[in-house]
């Protein structure tokens, strides 16, 4: 069984960063990861609300992320993990390719956006099909764009897009939204945003390897349309990737994990940044943020733990 000082499971932004932290307070750290080190940042063709750059492909960030939270001594692995044991001081961390014991265990697995899995949804992602406004909605200032959904983060992100494209059509599958009151009033005020009610999503409509609308069949009346939009933003629904986790009892009942402001769980030892969090933005700036308060937080963590052995002795 490999040993480490803290793992990090995830990745992405806010796993880098809290490695860079952990590893540079002379600490030995473990990142783990099933894919590519980035996350989600991969799938991002141009970045442009991360400071220091006025645009980067998401390719080119993770690259840079990874060779900084890696210059003083992190390693990276590969492993699917499979669960997390807690044993007290030590918790002992099962993957795909063999087990890790370590004192702390950082999540960072991250959240999958929910798909409606029809055709073009996966062949038009980064090139106009997107599930966050406020990442892309820069590249559509001026035109029109589609948002599928009806809930809170469907309204709350289509008025967001209304401050930069000319027009919004919320593309909704029932005949009243599920919004709060507040966001529905809101969205019926906006004179950019229209809705289309009853809708059947079929397929988002290409036109040069590029995003030109939505197709949809009214359930009523079995009619077909297509909705021009050079963007279609997707809202169906969000999960939290912590299936491996669930026998912590760290979980909410949607799957979140709930943390203080240190990025501490309620098991010692056991902490979470980024997506897999219970919160209301989601961007790579914020869990850069959270990844440097637990990598800090790991290494208090773990001075405390040596200073309840002196005394014990």
């Amino acid at each position: 069984m490999k040993t480490y000082d803290v793992v990090v499971i995830g990745a992405g932004p806010g796993g880098l960063t809290a490695a860079l932290y952990a590893s540079r307070a002379n600490l030995s750290v473990m990142i783990l990861d099933r894919g590519i080190y980035g996350g989600q940042m991969n799938n991002t063709a141009a970045i442009e609300n991360y400071p220091g750059f006025d645009s980067i492909l998401g390719p080119d960030l993770s690259e840079k992320m990874y060779q900084s939270s890696t210059q003083f001594g992190a390693d990276f692995g590969y492993g699917a993990v499979e669960s997390v044991e807690d044993k007290g001081n030590v918790k002992i961390i099962h993957t795909d390719d063999g087990d890790y014991e370590t004192k702390v265990v950082i999540i960072a697995t991250g959240s999958q956006y929910k798909k409606i899995g029809v055709p073009g949804e996966d062949e038009l992602s980064g090139r106009g099909v997107s599930y966050c406004a406020v990442c892309d909605g820069a590249f559509f200032k001026g035109q029109d764009v589609a948002v599928i959904g009806g809930g809170d983060s469907a309204v709350e992100e289509g008025i967001y897009l209304t401050q930069l494209a000319k027009s919004v059509t919320i593309i909704h599958r029932r005949d009243q939204l599920r919004a709060q009151k507040i966001l529905q009033d809101r969205a019926f005020k906006n004179d950019k945003i229209k809705f289309v009610w009853n809708a059947d999503v079929k397929e988002i409509v290409s036109e040069d390897d590029k995003v030109a609308g939505v197709r949809y069949i009214d359930k009523e009346t079995g009619e077909e349309h297509v909705v021009p939009a050079k963007g279609a933003f997707i809202y169906v629904g969000i999960d939290p990737m912590t299936t491996p986790f669930k026998s912590l009892g760290i979980l909410d009942e949607a799957g979140w994990i709930n943390t203080n402001e240190h990025m501490e769980t309620k098991v010692p030892g056991i902490l979470a940044v980024g997506d897999v969090r219970k919160k209301d933005l989601r961007q790579i700036a914020t869990a850069v943020g959270e990844g440097g308060i637990a990598g800090q937080q790991a290494f208090s963590y773990i001075q405390e733990l040596s200073d309840d052995k002196v005394s014990t002795k």
